[in-house]
């Protein structure tokens, strides 16, 4: 039996400290792929693979200022590095695997390194899971601003993209094209005025629910959720979840594996000058009736 103890710096199988902060984990021909932030040195994106969700490999950092840029049909800029020779900012890396393509695409919100004023998404791609992912530069969603986001892959391989927009005042759902390399439609504007970031997607015995938390920062808060019949189709009001800090975290994302329905969120490490040190935490979640519930524990087997 293989505990995780929530809210700490997770290890990998070397002993080394698993940075993949802000993520999303995949699963792909018997092995789970977890992607995440790594701030240090050149680094941007890591990827670690665990065939047990438990035992975390490094494979390597997918991203970096050093990864090989590529335009294509999207115009978009290219800048791994900003104009003072400094990192940019890429946030909250997903992946999702297009069986069309063969392709694995990857979303990231993208800052310059100096601001947070071009609130866009850069794409990246790769042809293999673990692979130097290929990037192809940021651009804004039909001239929106898009901060904070997920990625969400419905069971027929439609793809949505949501982020934050409006200076976060609003979430944005953008249905994504067959290639997953850009934005087919805006399908939505959620929750206008309400402040909702750090979105993650979900779903149960056939409908939809979306978490996210409210904007305060590195500290956590309140995490609410939301449930509609079809991710184009009406969502409801937002309803809290979990307690007032969602048990010290925020969401990163949410999967299901045999037969559980997972949250995962980071433990950010106080005003983001312990940025390194930021934890991880698994909560199990259910259904209640109609009421999506949170359970806190310490410690979960998985």
């Amino acid at each position: 039996m293989s505990l995780l103890k929530n809210g700490i710096l997770w290890k990998d199988v070397h002993g080394e400290p698993i940075h993949a902060h802000g993520g999303y984990i995949i699963f792909h021909e018997g092995y789970f792929y977890w992607y995440g932030e790594d701030r240090r040195e050149n680094y941007y994106v890591s990827c670690y693979r665990s065939a047990n969700l438990t035992d975390w490999e490094f494979r390597r950092h997918v991203l970096t200022t050093q990864s090989r840029m590529q335009g294509y049909r999207v115009r978009t800029t290219m800048q791994l590095v900003n104009e003072d020779g400094n990192k940019v900012n890429l946030e909250r890396p997903k992946v999702l695997y297009n069986q069309k393509t063969g392709k694995f695409v990857m979303w990231v919100h993208y800052e310059n390194g100096k601001n947070y004023h071009d609130a866009a998404v850069a794409v990246a791609t790769c042809d293999t899971p673990d692979g130097d992912f290929v990037y192809h530069g940021h651009f804004n969603p039909y001239g929106y601003m898009s901060r904070d986001c997920t990625l969400f892959q419905d069971d027929d391989g439609t793809a949505y993209f949501i982020s934050a927009s409006r200076d976060n005042a609003d979430l944005h759902m953008y249905r994504l094209t067959d290639d997953y390399m850009n934005v087919e439609k805006l399908v939505h504007r959620l929750w206008q005025g309400e402040y909702r970031e750090a979105p993650a997607v979900v779903k149960i015995d056939g409908k939809y629910y979306m978490l996210s938390s409210f904007c305060t920062g590195w500290a956590p808060n309140q995490g609410k959720y939301a449930m509609a019949d079809a991710m184009e189709g009406d969502w409801s009001t937002l309803t809290e979840i979990g307690d007032e800090t969602t048990y010290q975290s925020q969401p990163a994302f949410i999967i299901r594996w045999k037969g559980r329905v997972l949250y995962y969120g980071d433990r950010w490490g106080g005003d983001g000058s312990r940025y390194f040190e930021s934890g991880y935490v698994v909560y199990p979640l259910a259904l209640e009736g109609d009421r999506l519930v949170m359970e806190y524990v310490d410690q979960i087997e998985l």
